[in-house]
């Protein structure tokens, strides 16, 4: 079979590239005690999607830095005791997507949310006041700053505060909490989890944000990546600053993360995906020290992949 990466035996015990900057524990415990530190003045708006099972609401809060933040809220329509819920997260540049698709978890007794990233597809607000780039790219948005204003840092963030608002839903059993996305969604996936450990079942897919140097090296920022290029043409063209960029870069790549995580994990991936290869993918997932589970495509690259979408739904029934 055709590689793109390494061999699975090398992928196995694969560590990663990027460096971990020094203080990213600290780092993290500091932006989430920001994070709750924050009055989240959610609301919910009633949604008519005409599900006669489902009440459907359009839910707002405040996240880090003031910017409001939208997302679908699903729940079964008369729910008596506390039940599941499980959080979506979308892909790059995207949104939320339709109400009609989160149905079958509804169906299920869950409650769902499904989050829009601030500055994509969506209804969040993207609240700006970074210097440098904000033409192409959220991976670099701030990264001419410190830390506290990378972009991605906030979005992170915004999962977590959302799994936090979920967990206080007084018809939601916080104990029984699932996370799932693909690509951006997986990356987010991973921080969430991470960044919030009651959560309990998590399913990346193919996850982005993971092990940058990586990808340059392999000369795969292109495409979702692309920006990494981009950065180095306008503002580092000699690579003076490479090991500076890339350990500041450290700060949100999940493979630094993965060590909080504390939920169990199901990780999907295609070893032909050209876009977050699978030694990037793997980089995180061969630091998760929870129960963990991968689950492999040979065949498949950043696509549809047939039937994970049924095995993410029986693995959250778990709940």
């Amino acid at each position: 079979m055709p590689i793109i990466d390494m061999p699975i035996e090398e992928l196995m015990k694969y560590e990663g590239r990027n460096p971990c900057p020094a203080d990213m524990d600290r780092f993290w415990d500091a932006s989430l005690a920001e994070m709750r530190a924050i009055d989240p003045q959610v609301e919910m708006h009633p949604h008519d999607t005409g599900a006669a099972f489902a009440e459907c609401f359009d839910l707002h809060f405040t996240g880090v830095g003031g910017a409001r933040i939208y997302a679908q809220y699903l729940r079964p329509k008369g729910a008596g005791k506390p039940h599941p819920a499980v959080l979506l997260f979308h892909g790059y540049s995207g949104n939320s997507g339709d109400w009609t698709a989160k149905m079958h978890f509804v169906a299920q007794g869950f409650s769902v949310a499904s989050m829009d990233c601030r500055g994509q597809g969506g209804k969040s607000e993207d609240v700006g006041g970074t210097k440098g780039n904000t033409l192409r790219g959220h991976i670099i948005r701030g990264l001419n700053e410190n830390p506290e204003k990378l972009l991605f840092r906030n979005i992170y963030l915004d999962c977590a505060q959302l799994a936090g608002i979920v967990m206080n839903m007084p018809e939601v059993d916080p104990d029984r909490i699932g996370v799932t996305g693909g690509s951006q969604g997986g990356g987010l996936t991973l921080a969430c989890t991470a960044l919030e450990p009651r959560i309990k079942l998590s399913a990346p897919i193919f996850p982005f944000l993971c092990d940058y140097l990586r990808i340059w090296e392999m000369d795969l920022d292109i495409g979702a990546y692309d920006e990494l290029r981009t950065y180095f043409r306008y503002f580092d063209p000699l690579h003076e600053k490479k090991n500076e960029i890339f350990t500041r870069l450290g700060y949100i790549d999940n493979q630094h993360l993965a060590k909080r995580i504390r939920a169990e994990v199901m990780m999907t991936t295609g070893l032909m995906d050209t876009i977050c290869p699978p030694s990037s993918q793997f980089a995180a997932y061969n630091k998760i020290t929870s129960k963990k589970n991968l689950v492999i495509y040979p065949d498949f690259g950043h696509e549809g992949l047939p039937w994970s979408a049924d095995r993410v739904f029986k693995f959250m029934c778990k709940l």
